[in-house]
């Protein structure tokens, strides 16, 4: 901004960025005492939005519009158009790619004495990737350089392939500060010319380097900020490499605090899902869990259908020292007529039906507890151990959500309700805070069929 004639200067700036630009241009504007109208994506995080107007002054107009980036940029050039506004590009502008290839010099600089054989650089409109290609294949061309993009918005992926530029006709909006149907001309032009290759990555890889990068760096990246460890940690694992001196960009840490509910859930790529067939039998439920002990078990939905089978939808940890663990986890469940299904990769099963499985029963005579047990390894088989009863479960539900106590709702059948001595005397003996839901609105409108009401 700084280069623009002072004719332009006057007459103000535009921009469309869905992060970091957007803060960068805020702020040039801030300084240069410039108006600048700032577009955003209708969805962009209010993180980011918030970051931009603390960056700018009362000169600059932060315009929410459109659905999607390209939607956004769509604004951005009206304004360019009709108001005369000088257009500040996120990605295919020469002054630009050029100030984000500083990245590159100095990641060269603080390796001087040092080998580097790669660096993972993430990619939307392609700016940043272009940029630090280009300085890096004329400083030290034989250090790699490689693009990673999110699987749903992989427009620099698609357009290499093509030998042109390629426009998508859609992107997913995970990785919001990368979501870019169309990427830039020069920036394909540069890429095509000095990338060595692109990465994708889908969303529980992305969550999983959000992951990592909290862990190693105490830093929560926003999921565009991530793209790079996550695209770095594939490449070593499909390519089996050890030894080598890698470099991941994080980028951005524009994280909605309630983004993390989300990386939370998908972040785990230990985590096996499976869909378990047992005979609805006494017993059948501790019988299958047993197969499952010890692993760690971080999830069980459990609902009566039927007096013949039940299906239970489990989420495990196999054990990291043995090798094909979850593999012969599963050989034995179905050796013991526990049929099972591996749902670990299952979208509509990770997103929906983990939160919906079980549903509606019209089991007779059942009553409905919450129980709160300390969380620790061996928790869950305690506690099953504990409902070694002669009372048939019904429903069981448990997910470990990282607190310090567990939390499980369980469905019991038998015959007396509140008055079966047998029954209080067994909640009196168990050890365990409990609520009964019995009577719970919520129970009656949702886990009970009409008929049963």
């Amino acid at each position: 901004m700084a280069s623009l004639p002072p004719s332009s200067i006057s007459r103000g700036v535009v921009a469309c960025s869905a992060g970091n630009h957007a803060q960068g241009v805020a702020l040039s504007a801030k300084r240069l005492g410039c108006r600048a109208v700032i577009c955003m994506p209708l969805a962009t995080p209010s993180i980011k939005v918030n970051a931009v107007r603390a960056h700018g002054g009362e000169t600059v107009e932060v315009r929410l519009f459109g659905n999607n980036y390209d939607e956004a940029a769509g604004e951005a050039k009206r304004l360019e158009r009709e108001d005369g506004l000088a257009m500040i590009h996120p990605f295919d502008d020469e002054h630009v790619i050029a100030g984000q290839g500083t990245i590159g010099l100095e990641i060269l600089k603080k390796c001087v004495s040092h080998p580097v054989d790669a660096i993972f650089v993430c990619c939307g409109g392609g700016g940043m990737l272009a940029g630090i290609a280009t300085y890096v294949k004329q400083v030290r061309p034989n250090v790699q350089v490689f693009g990673v993009e999110a699987a749903d918005a992989a427009g620099m992926t698609a357009s290499l392939a093509a030998g042109e530029v390629v426009t998508l006709p859609s992107v997913g909006l995970f990785a919001d500060g990368a979501a870019v149907k169309t990427i830039g001309s020069e920036t394909f032009r540069l890429c095509q010319k000095y990338v060595d290759g692109m990465v994708t990555v889908d969303t529980d890889q992305i969550c999983n380097a959000i992951k990592l990068a909290y862990n190693d760096a105490r830093v929560i990246l926003e999921p565009a900020g991530a793209l790079a460890v996550a695209g770095l940690k594939k490449y070593i694992e499909e390519n089996n490499i050890s030894g080598s001196t890698f470099v991941a960009i994080t980028s951005g840490a524009n994280m909605d605090f309630n983004r993390l509910r989300v990386v939370s859930e998908r972040a785990d790529d230990s985590e096996r899902t499976l869909q378990i067939t047992i005979p609805e039998t006494p017993g059948s439920f501790r019988a299958m869990y047993s197969k499952i002990w010890p692993r760690n078990v971080t999830e069980f939905s459990y609902r009566y259908e039927s007096n013949q089978e039940a299906n239970v939808f489990v989420s495990f940890q196999p054990l990291a020292h043995v090798e094909n663990d979850f593999e012969e986890v599963m050989k034995d469940l179905n050796g013991n007529n526990f049929n099972c299904t591996d749902l670990t990769q299952n979208e509509l099963a990770k997103t929906h039906i983990r939160h919906l499985a079980g549903g509606r029963s019209g089991a007779a005579n059942e009553r409905l507890f919450r129980f709160h047990f300390p969380e620790s390894p061996g928790a869950l088989q305690r506690f099953l151990e504990a409902l070694n009863m002669k009372w048939n479960i019904s429903l069981f539900h448990y997910r470990n959500y990282g607190d310090d106590f567990g939390r499980v709702l369980v469905g019991i059948q038998q015959n007396h309700g509140k008055e079966c001595e047998g029954m209080n005397r067994f909640l009196q003996d168990l050890g365990y805070h409990y609520i009964e839901e019995t009577e719970n609105p919520a129970y009656a409108k949702f886990l009970r069929t009409k008929s049963s009401e």
